[in-house]
């Protein structure tokens, strides 16, 4: 057993093929008030490097105390209490390091938008034309002397809207389709190791799989498509009413936008 800096779940993965399919994966706009920015170039800021290097030197110690730690645990609810706790331990060390280089960050992005009037700044990575590069500029800013200033004036009303995903997720009837999938994609994948444990053959394993495997995929047509077609719906009515010209998920925005989350959550109640 190890522990890592993002566990990840399978009613995670449900929830996310539940919500996130409306976000775009790409943007095309060509607005003049939208910002982009590289987080990857950010990211190779040396105060960046230097925490990310004192990060994976922590949890390389963190590595070696928990094994000795796990070493002869046999119950289980033991097991995940100290994983939980050298879990803890990790993201609070997280914090430390990296929470004023955010901070820091944050302040330099708002400086970069409100010197050239942008009302939303997103991730790059959702951008195939148009919007502004404003990289460079805040780069520039951290990496200068002293810290960025933060700007006087608010950023201008934004055309830009953007909905929490956990927050869906969180909507009773979202809530409760993703429990039935994810239930039911725990009992097929043990009914499918138990086949295989039994089967007699290569071929004989491949078909229990693909079995397997359409069987969660049906359910997941069945349960999940009508709730990610009730959330594009809720998403566009919002944005009618607000006026919004696109609406993101909040993973991809960096400044600004137009929060309509609860405005969505209550459709969808």
């Amino acid at each position: 057993m190890r522990f890592t800096l993002h566990p990840k779940t399978l009613a995670a993965l449900a929830a996310f093929v539940a919500v996130a399919t409306f976000a775009p994966a790409t943007l095309a706009a060509d607005l003049s008030d939208i910002g982009f920015i590289d987080q990857a170039a950010l990211s190779n800021i040396g105060s960046f490097q230097a925490a990310n290097r004192d990060l994976a030197t922590y949890k390389a110690g963190l590595d070696k105390e928990f094994a000795q730690r796990m070493r002869g645990v046999k119950d289980s609810n033991t097991q995940a209490r100290i994983a939980q706790e050298f879990q803890n331990r990790l993201a609070d060390r997280q914090r430390q390091l990296m929470g004023p280089l955010f901070q820091r960050a944050q302040v330099a992005i708002a400086s970069v938008a409100s010197s050239k009037n942008l009302s939303v700044i997103v991730d790059k990575r959702i951008i195939v034309f148009g919007g502004q590069d404003v990289t460079r500029n805040v780069i520039d800013l951290l990496s200068g002397p002293g810290d960025p200033i933060p700007p006087v004036t608010t950023p201008p009303p934004s055309s830009v809207g953007y909905v929490d995903q956990q927050q869906i997720d969180a909507v009773p009837k979202i809530k409760a389709v993703n429990d039935e999938f994810l239930k039911f994609s725990n009992d097929e994948q043990a009914k499918a190791q138990q086949a295989m444990r039994a089967a007699k053959s290569d071929d004989e394993r491949r078909k229990i799989l693909q079995d397997a495997r359409k069987a969660v995929a049906d359910k997941q047509t069945q349960l999940i498509a009508p709730l990610v077609q009730q959330t594009r719906d809720a998403i566009a009515g919002v944005a009618r009413k607000r006026g919004l010209i696109l609406v993101i998920d909040r993973s991809n925005l960096i400044f600004g936008g137009l929060d309509i989350t609860s405005d969505v959550t209550s459709a969808l109640k």
